[in-house]
């Protein structure tokens, strides 16, 4: 399959699905050094979806992941298994990357079906996009299910994605958080949600392509980085990217030969301990010869920080962006 290959969407997950959680990145076995799983668990009952794991979703190794071969192993039984209709990830980390090279893409492709996490799964995504141009979708994992407050609308954007077909009119929360809540379920603080911010003016759509910009940057030069040539790019970072790093990794994206094909960018919320401010992201976008003329929002709910949206990447949005914060409209699409 090429990076061009036409767009394969996933059957919808309906009540009465099994979905199987994988680990391509961290283990399980972090996970429940604190757990949450009560959340999970009822959370998934209430939609009507049954939970199976990896076989080696609990391996751990001084990386606090799996072995390469146990990490392909369960993501291919994932896929070619007939009575799993979808696959959550256990959480993100840091080599998911190590895994592409070993992906039968000819079985991913024979069996689409929902894939869902982000951060690092966003280096599988992108790849499973350029290789067979299945829709995968960039939002919540098993894990972040656990969060027993302040988790909507994060439910309700991975339903809307999910498991119906009508297109997303997304809306900025209400609220946000960014704290370990996984570790305290009772220190929370939610923050009222000034709204997003309009960095740059116009109209755009395009098929989708990004998710954290550090990983996406991982795949540049390799046979898994997919064509940025007509597309809307969703990009974000967690606390360890401050504004120099998203700068110089946000460059190298748009020196790509086919950037000027992008048609606009949106961005995520960042950590606060990031660092990374209004200021900073208009003087950033200002310096990318890429993005002139064409429209940028940042402050949307997906990132390191909750609610989360789920973005279907290889879907569709559509985006327009009034002048000096006239207002903002984001429409996702999976075709």
């Amino acid at each position: 399959m090429s990076e061009h290959a036409e767009t394969v969407l996933p059957p919808r997950l309906r009540a009465g699905d099994t979905v199987r959680v994988v680990a391509p990145a961290r283990s399980r076995a972090m996970i429940m050094e604190h757990d949450n799983t009560r959340w999970i668990d009822e959370r998934f009952a209430t939609m009507g979806l049954t939970l199976t794991f990896g076989a080696h979703v609990d391996e751990d190794d001084r990386f606090r992941s799996g072995s390469i071969e146990h990490r392909v192993a369960d993501l291919h039984a994932a896929f070619a298994d007939p009575s799993v209709a979808g696959i959550v990830t256990v959480i993100g980390g840091f080599n998911s990357n190590e895994l592409l090279p070993h992906l039968d893409f000819d079985l991913i492709a024979a069996n689409p079906k929902v894939f869902c996490g982000y951060s690092d799964i966003t280096a599988l995504q992108n790849a499973i996009l350029a290789r067979t141009g299945l829709v995968t979708y960039s939002g919540p994992h098993w894990s972040s299910w656990g969060m027993r407050d302040h988790f909507e609308p994060t439910g309700d954007w991975f339903r809307a994605a999910v498991m119906a077909d009508t297109p997303i009119a997304v809306e900025p929360s209400q609220a946000w958080t960014d704290d370990t809540w996984f570790m305290d379920q009772d220190a929370r603080t939610p923050v009222a949600n000034e709204g997003w911010w309009s960095l740059r003016p116009g109209h755009a759509s395009g098929r989708i392509v990004g998710g954290n910009l550090s990983t996406l940057h991982l795949l540049q030069g390799t046979a898994y980085m997919p064509s940025l040539d007509g597309a809307l790019l969703f990009l974000e970072d967690d606390f360890e990217s401050d504004a120099a790093h998203v700068a110089r990794n946000l460059t190298s994206l748009l020196q790509l030969p086919d950037a000027d094909g992008v048609t606009g960018l949106v961005i995520g919320r960042f950590q606060d301990s990031s660092g990374v401010t209004r200021a900073a992201l208009d003087e950033i976008v200002a310096r990318q010869p890429a993005l002139r003329g064409k429209p940028v929002l940042a402050g949307v709910d997906f990132g390191h920080t909750s609610p989360l949206l789920t973005l279907p990447i290889g879907g569709a949005a559509e985006l327009t962006v009034a002048a000096d914060d006239g207002g903002a409209t984001l429409t996702l699409t999976r075709h």
